[in-house]
């Protein structure tokens, strides 16, 4: 394919990328629940979108990323009844929720610097858009398609459904949903089983709160993104992202909410991941299989035989089509990190090598070389296809090996095949997949490691936790490495 083509999750096929204006991208991504630890089912989505930009980018695309941090109102409407996951984790841990949001976003920021991932543009939260989410409502309820009840506000789903079309994206059935919608907190206050709140009344114990036309209360998980996202993609922009598991109910509300407030649908191209699996089993509490990302990097959950490194997990995600399934298991892991540790060699092979003259080129071989080349192009054009690209870098590899170890003449390539061999590598493995050599984070696991005890050291010092701040900047003074906190609010380090 000569130019770029998705799969939309809402039409169900591939269609060509034509963004809303020329030259430029919009990209938001449903960013995490910082209520806890980031895990290794984050890993798909983030690494995912994280290509999806960079490859726009390389194919010269302005991009707007916009990836959010949901730090309030994250409540379930099918499973449990309604609650803020921020601050009944921030009870358990006998933290401010603000404390909480912070250390478990630093943490998520860490782990996504571990990966290689590039920062979006834009990073808003839930709590710094409350006014957006207030106004967004309040447009919804004058629209007569939401109403109060108790203090809280329902979307009415059914009076939508309607007059527009409702479940496409996720191919629920609306019949369905009003016949099997558990019994939960909440529900006699709505008008139908099947609506959604996007405002939720503050019992007199919740922490989180904000004044509101309607009460103290606090905002609904859906209104959220689409409030950000409207803001700073305007009120139709090109790429949605997110996991296969928020298309419904997260993403189905969007749609409805967003299409209602501001008269037209959301969004050209709906993109969604598939989920990791472990040993065949879903990712859950129940079954114990949830593995944290620092669980993961040190290799102390009981399900793993040994640590991770980030690029081996990089690795491992997109040797697999983002819309495949992918099952994690020890093995699975091991013969990614073999599988990469040499696909980088040859990669360092290449760098070192250079051209030899005269005139005895093989025109199968350098053809061959040419068209693996040629195709990586194609199969990003066609839906990001990053297990196709690696597929053909591995054909490439023993071509790269062969003119190293003599097995095949140096100059069997033409100097522009040469020159295209070296590019396609360069771009598609570093620019595009964004995987780097182990030993290179390796040398920078001084810096990882300190930036993570800073942190844990800010955390302590906003507790008052003052003997545990003492601790950690004594014991680094002892080891040479001594701490400076800066007087705006920053720390800086030195090495003795």
């Amino acid at each position: 394919m000569s130019e770029l083509h998705i799969y939309n999750s809402y039409t169900r096929q591939k269609e060509l990328f034509s963004p809303i204006t020329p030259g430029h991208a919009g990209l938001y991504v449903c960013g995490p629940t910082v209520s806890g630890e980031s895990h290794l089912g984050h890993a798909r989505p983030y690494v995912t979108f994280d290509v999806v930009q960079r490859y726009l980018r390389h194919l010269g695309y302005k991009v707007r990323y916009v990836r959010n941090i949901t730090d309030a109102g994250h409540f379930e409407e099918e499973g449990r009844a309604a609650e803020d996951k921020v601050a009944e984790k921030a009870k358990l841990e006998k933290l401010e929720p603000m404390e909480l949001v912070h250390k478990y976003t630093s943490l998520f920021h860490h782990g996504m610097r571990l990966f290689n991932c590039n920062e979006p543009s834009i990073e808003p939260t839930a709590t710094g858009h409350i006014t957006e989410q207030i106004t967004m409502i309040q447009t919804i309820i004058d629209k007569g398609f939401a109403y109060e009840k108790n203090g809280s506000v329902y979307f009415d789903v059914v009076k939508y459904a309607a007059s527009y079309p409702y479940g496409t994206l996720s191919g629920r059935i609306l019949e369905d949903q009003l016949e099997t919608t558990r019994e939960l907190d909440g529900q006699e206050e709505k008008r139908n089983k099947a609506d959604f709140a996007l405002w939720k009344n503050a019992a007199p114990e919740h922490i989180m709160r904000w004044p509101s036309p309607w009460g103290e209360g606090f905002p609904g998980w859906h209104i959220e993104c689409s409030a950000m996202s409207s803001k700073y993609l305007g009120e139709t922009f090109d790429i949605h992202g997110g996991g296969m598991d928020l298309m419904f109910p997260h993403h189905e509300s969007e749609i409805a909410q967003s299409t209602i407030a501001h008269g037209h649908p959301p969004v050209r191209y709906w993109m969604h991941n598939n989920m990791i699996t472990i040993n065949g089993k879903k990712m859950g509490k129940s079954y114990n299989n949830v593995i944290k990302l620092s669980e993961l990097f040190a290799g102390s959950h009981p399900i793993l035989e040994q640590p991770y490194h980030p690029m081996v997990i990089r690795f491992y995600v997109l040797q697999t089509h983002y819309r495949s399934t992918l099952d994690f298991s020890n093995e699975a892991l091991q013969a990614s990190e073999r599988a990469f540790r040499r696909l980088w060699e040859a990669y360092e092979v290449l760098q070192k090598l250079t051209p030899a003259t005269g005139n005895t080129t093989d025109a199968a071989m350098d053809a061959k070389v040419r068209t693996w080349c040629h195709e990586c192009a194609d199969f990003m054009n066609d839906d990001i296809n990053t297990a196709k690209v690696l597929a053909n870098l591995f054909e490439l590899a023993p071509v790269i090996n062969g003119i190293k170890g003599g097995q095949i003449a140096a100059n069997a390539l033409s100097g522009d095949t040469w020159a295209l061999l070296k590019t396609t590598w360069k771009v598609y493995l570093e620019d595009v997949l964004g995987m780097q050599p182990l030993q290179t984070q390796q040398t920078g696991k001084l810096d990882q490691v300190l930036s993570l005890l800073i942190e844990i050291r800010k955390d302590a010092k906003k507790r008052k936790d003052f003997a545990t701040s003492d601790q950690i900047r004594n014991q680094l003074a002892a080891a040479g490495i001594l701490l400076k906190d800066e007087k705006d609010g920053s720390v800086s380090y030195s090495v003795n």
